[in-house]
């Protein structure tokens, strides 16, 4: 067991015996989405496997809290955040956006020229420490200004 999810584990029991409902909720969804990877992956998770999992979640929550503001649900819409913020506290500290920035300045200067090509070469990088969306933006941002 990897250290990431015994200490998803431990946190589990400790919202259990705390009678935390929210967090006890938000962690046992959390462990059956990374038993589920586990089946689908036929083997143990490592601890990238279960930060994709994690981010998997984030991004799910991050959904739902636009189509609750869409849909004038603010309470629901703080719900979702809150368990963003409370899943976000298991992800290791990631890219700075100036380390991106300067591996796409990198990757233009080695001729990629188009969203794809550049996003191709940069994103491996960068896997399990920034999101796709933040580094798309700052491909954007860096080929308009070239062009």
């Amino acid at each position: 067991m990897t250290a990431l999810l015994a200490r998803l584990q431990e946190d589990l029991v400790i919202a259990r015996k705390a009678q935390d409902k929210p967090a006890t909720l938000l962690l046992g969804t959390i462990l059956a989405d990374i038993k589920n990877r586990r089946i689908e992956l036929m083997r143990d998770p490592t601890d990238a496997d279960v930060i994709e999992v994690l981010r998997r979640g984030i991004k799910r929550r991050r959904e739902s809290v636009e189509a609750y503001e869409r849909g004038k649900r603010a309470d629901l819409a703080d719900k979702e955040r809150a368990e963003v913020q409370r899943l976000e506290q298991y992800l290791p500290a990631g890219a700075s956006p100036d380390t991106i920035r300067a591996a796409v300045r990198s990757a233009i200067a080695d001729g990629a020229t188009t969203l794809g090509a550049v996003m191709g070469k940069v994103l491996p990088a960068f896997k399990g420490q920034a999101d796709g969306a933040t580094v798309s933006a700052i491909v954007r941002e860096e080929l308009s200004a070239r062009g």
